[in-house]
């Protein structure tokens, strides 16, 4: 009897450890950084709520000069990396603090010609998902402090090239 009682609390207790770790309110984060007509870095990372994420490189993520020879170079790859934890939970405070779901949809000036778009998609736990759009990446404060996380994300995780 007392070896029962001992399995089934070691047992609970690795089920309610196992359950808090996927809990989060987020299936799927994406960032989308698109072209300009300069040297925008142009790339898209997903993150999974495990922390497992892939960065789809293009162009001009880890050039240091600009070059209009990077145009005609082939893509810069495909990535993979498991997001450092203390990386996850400060994104996902930043998404908490943005309050995604009531963003506005679309943000930006189109009437600049020279600026990059960014899209963040973001798909909940619950069924529930939201894009935003964002020409020239100015649309809220907030918003600018989610955008800078992604960019710097490309610098400050272990990415390893799988094509």
């Amino acid at each position: 009897m007392k070896y029962l009682f001992t399995f089934l609390t070691a047992a609970l207790l690795l089920f309610s450890c196992t359950a808090q770790k996927n809990t989060s309110k987020y299936s799927t984060i994406e960032y989308e950084a698109g072209a300009c007509f300069g040297s925008c870095p142009i790339f898209k990372i997903t993150i999974n709520p495990d922390r497992t994420a892939v960065l789809e490189a293009e162009h001009f993520n880890f050039s240091k000069e600009f070059s209009k020879a990077e145009f005609s170079k082939p893509r810069e790859g495909t990535f993979k990396a498991t997001i450092k934890e203390e990386d996850y939970k400060k994104l996902t405070v930043l998404l908490d603090n943005l309050d995604v779901k009531n963003l506005d949809d679309k943000y930006g000036n189109r009437n600049v010609t020279d600026m990059a778009t960014s899209y963040l998609r973001v798909n909940f736990a619950d069924g529930a998902s939201k894009q935003v759009e964002d020409y020239g990446k100015k649309g809220t404060e907030k918003l600018i402090e989610v955008y800078k996380f992604f960019e710097d994300l490309r610098h400050n995780q272990q990415w390893t090239k799988v094509k």
